[in-house]
């Protein structure tokens, strides 16, 4: 089981408004990504489950943060169906995200007390998911269906609704002020903040200042 209840995951997304999203085969490409996020001042990372025994790479990378980032919280993205999601949270996953809503996962998670956040396309879907116990939907791809406008549209007959948009959140002021002031609980950020040219120099050194400046920035606009 993960390290942290469901309020402890829910409270730091909700005050820290992001949630860096990162897949790679390499385990040690990974520790680098969740060093740098973690100096830079960002102690959360999705997992996404995208390659052949990534699992595998995830209860390494749970077993590190446990020994030397212990504040980490660590969560799965790309889930699909319950038997992933019973897989990730036996090794330790404190939250799980999908492309789409699943009943059953979101079952799975209910009966351990663990976020899931599933992704929804439609204000039909996303109430959906709310019946299911979610506290958090996913809008993906965000970029593509109208970005904050789309947040506020939803909003204003839903109010109470927590989105998290992911696909199209830049790491620069002006992108992320238009989508934190749209209303959303949080922003999923992927290769915007691990760029390509990041990720193949290993240049972890601008990655940790990225994200610095990236958790200060978020802290101002709040």
């Amino acid at each position: 089981m993960g390290s942290f209840d469901k309020l402890t995951t829910l409270n730091y997304i909700n005050n820290n408004k992001v949630v860096p999203v990162f897949y790679d085969s390499d385990i040690e490409i990974v520790k680098k990504i969740t060093e740098s996020c973690y100096k830079g001042g960002i102690k959360i990372l999705e997992f996404t489950n995208r390659g052949d025994f990534a699992w595998e790479v995830f209860k390494e990378l749970e077993i590190f943060c446990r020994k030397n980032f212990p504040e980490m919280i660590l969560g799965t993205g790309s889930i699909v169906d319950a038997s992933l999601a019973n897989l990730y949270m036996s090794l330790g996953s404190n939250f799980i995200v999908g492309p789409v809503t699943n009943s059953e996962v979101a079952k799975a998670c209910n009966r351990k007390q663990i976020p899931y956040i599933p992704g929804c396309l439609t204000p039909t879907e996303i109430s959906l998911a709310q019946e299911l116990g979610c506290d958090i939907v996913k809008i993906f791809p965000a970029d593509s269906i109208g970005g904050p406008s789309f947040v506020k549209s939803v909003m204003a007959p839903m109010p109470w609704v927590k989105i998290m948009p992911t696909g199209g959140v830049d790491i620069n002021s002006e992108s992320l002020k238009k989508w934190i002031e749209s209303g959303v609980f949080a922003v999923g950020m992927g290769s915007k903040l691990f760029t390509k040219e990041i990720i193949s120099g290993q240049n972890w050194e601008l990655l940790t200042k990225n994200c610095k400046n990236l958790s200060e920035t978020i802290k101002k606009i709040k």
